[in-house]
């Protein structure tokens, strides 16, 4: 017969232990799952990437970090750049919004609402932003191990310093022969 939850509460308040489920316990029963939040606009060095510049980005970016089938990708830009995302790198979650640090704010709402330290134990984060700081250095207190991929010369100090390790995309020439991985 259940036990009604009155009871559970007595047993806590007479210095019985309550049982609680805790967060890491699920973890460990759960395989080593991957996260990838992907700003694109800011591994393509370009506000409003090309179709052709996301593709060239999502296959330097699967390269480098050994992205897996069963890795879950969540990427954001603006409304601007959405649908050229969307065409350049399928088989990801696509998030919008715009403004001033739009799609890091978008990713940074992943994290904050969507309980990923809970649910994954490796997040590469795909900015070198340092809006992610604190964000990283929680998940990294969390207990999950965080990866930052950049652009050489675009990732942040801050964020470097807390991340477990950094993942430099390599500037190879953009679809028509620029170097645009190195503008910006």
């Amino acid at each position: 017969m259940p036990v009604p939850i009155q009871a559970g509460l007595v047993q806590a308040a007479q210095g019985r232990p309550a049982h609680r489920r805790r967060l890491t316990v699920v973890r460990r029963w759960c395989p080593a799952r991957t996260l990838h939040l992907v700003d694109i606009e800011n591994l393509a060095g370009t506000a409003i990437p090309s179709k052709c510049q996301v593709m060239e980005v999502h296959g330097r970016y699967a390269r480098q970090t050994a992205l897996g089938g069963d890795d879950q990708v969540i990427m954001a830009s603006s409304h601007l750049a959405i649908v050229n995302a969307a065409l350049g790198w399928p088989h990801a979650r696509y998030r919008a919004r715009s403004g001033p640090n739009g799609a890091d704010l978008a990713l940074l709402d992943v994290i904050e609402y969507e309980n990923v330290a809970a649910r994954f134990t490796h997040v590469v984060i795909g900015s070198g932003d340092g809006l992610f700081y604190r964000a990283v250095e929680g998940l990294a207190k969390s207990g999950v191990w965080v990866t930052v991929v950049s652009r050489p010369g675009s990732l942040s100090s801050s964020l470097a310093s807390v991340a477990g390790d950094v993942i430099y995309l390599d500037a190879s020439p953009g679809p028509a022969g620029n170097d645009w991985s190195a503008a910006a």
